[in-house]
């Protein structure tokens, strides 16, 4: 299993929902999250997947969403960063 792990500052506050929805239905994606630290406004967004494959997978479900949602049509933030982790213990 891995996890993606994107860092906003801060996070975006438009509508991201479509993307947690794009990924939802892609097997070996097993959950996905927006955290939000109510202080400072930054935050992650987690996903976790079976293997690379899923995790590509997902990636091309969002890219299918947001192309058919005209998303790249205006500007929007991007994350400061993100990372690949191997998960060493799940449930």
């Amino acid at each position: 299993m891995i996890a993606r792990v994107a860092v906003w500052e801060p996070m975006p506050t438009d509508d991201r929902d479509w993307v947690l929805e794009a990924t939802a239905t892609v097997p070996g994606v097993h959950s996905t999250y927006h955290l939000i630290d109510p202080t400072t406004g930054n935050g992650l967004s987690v996903a976790f997947f079976e293997d690379e494959a899923a995790a590509q997978a997902a990636g091309r479900a969002i890219e299918q969403r947001a192309e058919e949602i005209g998303w790249h049509e205006t500007p929007h933030p991007a994350p400061v960063s993100h990372t690949i982790y191997n998960v060493m213990r799940h449930a």
